[in-house]
């Protein structure tokens, strides 16, 4: 019982008592003889239409809820109108919570409750009504059914079903921003009074946050919520039924407010200046230090890069991604020499900037890193540091200088270098080189046709520190002078033909010079001075490199000469003007009308026209003739050949037809393919004339012979007999007549062996039980492979019979 119920609620108890009892009347029930109207009783008599006065008498009841009296609760009165106080009827009721919890007086009909009720848990209750007469126990009005009501009072408070709450907001959100919503429930009668009115209120945080009364929505009072300063709130929400009245009852629940994050802060680095030191030998990529700005939020709000705003030259940076450090690192090589202090600006800046809050000021730092040089001992330096490239003349004399190699100490101390070759680069030590002054001189004579550039590589190192070398790449060039001939190109061969004309051009020469070709340089042809009383050929310049040689007269006969042997001079337009001499070997062949060249040799000139194009095509007429034919043999061969297997299969001796299943009997078509028994009697007919009769002719007489049926059909089948015998003996003749067919046994079959066939079995195992006069004893000198078959065919002995 709740605390709050008061004297207050028993009068108002009281009260509906009142009311229940006094709800009670009269009620009249008109019937018709022959119908029935629910809650009233049909009642006999001399009369079809009767007017009676009887009836139940009640109304809906109602009971308040929670009753901790210790008497039973009185609920109300149940009375039918034909009771007359008498004490002769009986009332009981039946349904829900009857005898248990609702009990009821069987004179007066008085209900009362006897448990406390509760509406939450149940809110009315269903029974039944009836009344009997005491004596007799008949019913004196139907069964008819009545409600109880239970009366709801303000007996549960709300309550948060889903609590505690957790819910989150921005920070920086602006006033009225929703948070979350929370729901109270009230179990009373929310159709009843105010009971289930609910309202909200804040206890704790007030000024922080605030609750929509009738809803429930949590929403932020102010507008700088500040995550870095408070990341969380801890609310105490109340619900208050009765609209929030006095003496109405309260539920609270926790709502646990996160405040999230936003890109509010900048970064920042704690400090505005580092220091760090490094070795001027560092290698590029280094790292030279680590940094780190921090930022106040949280999350990918954090998340930041770095610049490098001076110094950049000679420095970078990078982001490590899993610290979010900035590592410092070289770029170029330090040089202790030229700067021992580097301030290095870097800067931090956020990735994500949130466009909301730019105004709050600029979301970058930046910090000095100063870097510190430090010296050490260096090896020496050339100078191009990129390797030399020197020229030297290709006749230039051993000991001419070729250049001088320069480097130094980079120390301080410029101590003093130190210069030597590479001897794996020069092995055949064509260069020498001045230890103390670099100069490269010539130790060889030089041959650019031989070898155009040398490439070596010199060292050079401190004085009193051998450790410090370094290398450098030397290129030197031979620069060409004109100091090779001009020759042929190849060891030219020409030919003319007997019937040249006067000049004809032949052949077509050039020359190849070892030198370098230099500008305006061109090649001279000429006749050597021993051919200058040549009346075969002339020499003509043709001025681009090349020569043509021509005929100077008509009239070659190889059987004559068939050589001729033609000297050439090639000079070169220097300087130094060179020169060689070169042999051009011209044969005399024999041309066609065409002027293509038969035949260069003297002796083949008989055999010139051996096999013309004319010949050689004919003959491969031929032979592609021949291979045709052969082919087409071949081809009838394997076709004849063909026709032959298809005659031998279509001999039905040696062919053995075997069926592995049982059918069920000569009545049974279904179990295998009568087609193929049929089909044994398509013989292919005798090779010769008078081989006897169309075989298959055969199934059609004997199926004549049984249409006709009855002792004429029999007998006519008995003396034709003889078809049959003179078949079988026609194909032992042929098969003993064809030298083609192997000695294999013939097993022939038969469909036509039904109940009272006249044709009887023509099996040729059973020939021996037939009236057959033939004798096949002479099948036993056949040899072994037939004495079975004499078996079968051979008469019985009578004697054998007898023993």
């Amino acid at each position: 019982m709740s605390p709050s119920w008061t004297a207050g609620a028993w009068t108002l108890l009281a009260a509906l008592g009142f009311l229940s009892c006094c709800s009670f009347g009269w009620c009249e029930a008109s019937r018709t003889s022959g119908s029935t109207s629910g809650g009233s009783r049909q009642e006999e008599g001399p009369s079809s239409l009767e007017r009676v006065k009887r009836g139940w008498v009640w109304n809906q009841f109602f009971v308040v809820e929670e009753y901790t009296g210790t008497e039973p609760l009185y609920v109300g009165k149940i009375h039918t109108d034909s009771d007359e106080g008498e004490g002769n009827i009986k009332y009981t009721i039946s349904g829900e919570g009857a005898g248990s919890i609702f009990i009821i007086d069987e004179l007066t009909g008085d209900i009362h409750a006897t448990e406390r009720l509760d509406r939450e848990e149940k809110a009315f209750y269903t029974l039944r009504a009836r009344a009997r007469d005491r004596l007799s126990n008949d019913l004196l009005e139907p069964e008819s059914e009545f409600v109880i009501k239970v009366q709801d009072i303000n007996d549960s408070e709300p309550k948060f079903l889903e609590g505690p709450y957790i819910g989150s907001v921005a920070e920086l959100s602006p006033i009225g921003t929703s948070v979350m919503k929370v729901t109270a429930s009230d179990a009373d009668d929310p159709t009843y009074g105010s009971s289930a009115r609910v309202v909200y209120s804040v206890l704790d945080e007030e000024k922080i946050f605030t609750v929509d009364r009738h809803t429930g929505i949590i929403m932020t009072a102010v507008a700088d919520l500040d995550r870095e300063t408070q990341d969380r709130y801890e609310l105490v929400i109340k619900a208050t039924d009765m609209a929030g009245q006095m003496g109405g009852l309260s539920g609270s629940t926790t709502v646990t407010i996160v405040i999230t994050d936003v890109n509010d802060n900048p970064p920042r680095f704690p400090q505005k200046m580092y220091q760090f030191s490094v070795s001027e030998g560092a290698a590029v990529g280094t790292p030279v230090g680590r940094i780190i700005a921090t930022d106040a939020d949280m999350g990918e709000n954090t998340d930041m890069s770095y610049l490098i705003k001076e110094e950049g030259e000679l420095f970078k940076v990078t982001t490590d991604v899993e610290t979010q450090e900035a590592v410092v690192s070289i770029k170029k090589p330090l040089d202790f020499e030229s700067k021992r202090t580097h301030n290095v600006v870097v800067e931090a800046v956020n990735k994500h900037v949130d466009p909301r809050f730019v105004d709050l000021g600029s979301f970058r730092d930046q910090t000095i890193v100063r870097v510190s040089v430090s010296d050490i001992d260096e090896p020496p330096i050339f100078q191009p540091v990129d390797g030399t490239i020197m020229e030297v003349q290709e006749d230039a004399k051993v000991g001419a200088l070729v250049g001088i190699i320069t480097a130094r100490d980079p120390d301080v101390k410029n101590k003093p270098v130190r210069f030597s070759i590479d001897r794996t680069t020069d092995q055949e030590m064509i260069f020498h080189i001045d230890p103390d002054s670099g100069a490269i001189t010539l130790g060889k004579i030089l041959d650019r046709e031989t070898a155009g550039w040398h490439n070596i590589t010199v060292r050079a190192v401190e004085a009193d520190n051998h450790t410090m070398v370094s290398h450098s790449a030397v290129s030197i060039r031979i620069l060409d002078v004109n100091d090779n001939p001009p020759e042929l190109a190849t060891p030219y061969e020409a030919s003319v033909c007997e019937d040249a004309k006067p000049g004809q051009l032949i052949h077509t020469i050039s020359v190849v010079d070892r030198d370098e070709p230099q500008s305006d340089h061109r090649f001279y042809f000429t006749l050597a001075p021993e051919a200058s009383n040549n009346r075969h050929f002339t020499l003509r310049d043709v001025k681009d490199h090349t020569a043509g040689i021509q005929t100077q007269r008509s009239g070659f006969n190889r059987h004559e000469q068939n050589v001729y042997f033609l000297p050439i001079l090639v000079v070169d337009s220097g300087p130094p003007s060179l020169s060689s001499t070169g042999t051009l070997t011209i044969h005399v062949c024999g041309c066609d009308a065409e002027g293509a060249i038969q035949s260069c040799n003297a002796t083949a000139y008989v055999m010139s026209a051996a096999l013309s194009p004319g010949a050689l095509i004919a003959l491969l007429v031929c032979m592609l003739i021949l291979i045709v034919l052969v082919l087409l043999i071949l081809t009838l061969k394997r076709h004849r050949k063909g026709q032959r297997m298809a005659e031998d299969e279509e001999d039905m001796r040696d062919n053995v037809i075997k069926y592995n299943d049982e059918g069920g009997g000569e009545q049974d078509t279904q179990a295998y393919d009568m087609s193929a028994l049929r089909n044994l009697y398509d013989f292919p007919e005798a090779k010769s004339c008078d081989s006897g009769p169309d075989i298959r002719s055969l199934p059609q007489w004997i199926q004549a012979n049984r249409v006709g049926g009855g002792a004429e059909g029999a007998a006519a089948a008995a003396a034709d007999f003889s078809l049959f015998k003179g078949y079988i003996r026609k194909k032992v003749e042929q098969a003993d007549a064809d030298l083609s067919v192997p000695p294999y046994d013939s097993f022939q079959t038969y469909a036509f062996e039904g109940t009272s066939s006249p044709a009887l079995s023509l099996s040729s195992i059973h020939t021996m039980s037939t009236t057959s006069e033939q004798d096949f004893s002479y099948l036993s000198d056949w040899g072994p492979r037939f004495r079975q078959l004499a078996g079968y065919y051979a008469p019985e002995n009578p004697e054998e019979e007898r023993s």
